[in-house]
């Protein structure tokens, strides 16, 4: 098999996975902490991460109050991009009321290919 057909084989593969990945909508999750969620919001997934292929995660330490609102949320650690789509998502987040105030930590995967 000559280099041009093998060039050619490749390109094809690639545009076929392109092709792919983008009609996969992309995940984003969270992991919640000793407290038992009742209603989370998925962050979306920003167009200019998707744009420029980044992937990663988003730690955030959540203070959820005895109501079961979250009170406060920092960010951890996380890709600059993708810190603002889990921010403004956990915000929204509700916990079963509790005794007292808590804390702990969300991670937020975002990765287009799962």
């Amino acid at each position: 098999m000559s280099i041009q057909a093998l060039n050619r084989v490749f390109a094809v593969g690639l545009l076929l996975i392109g092709g792919w990945a983008t009609t996969n909508p992309p995940v984003a999750w969270g992991q919640e902490f000793n407290r038992k969620v009742k209603s989370k919001v998925t962050p979306s997934y920003p167009e200019l991460a998707r744009r420029l292929k980044i992937t990663g995660v988003v730690k955030v330490l959540v203070t959820v109050s005895a109501n079961g609102s979250v009170k406060d949320a920092k960010v951890m650690g996380g890709h600059p991009v993708l810190v603002n789509a889990a921010m403004d998502a956990v915000k929204k987040w509700r916990f079963e009321a509790g005794s007292e105030e808590s804390t702990g930590v969300v991670e937020f995967r975002f990765d287009p290919t799962q």
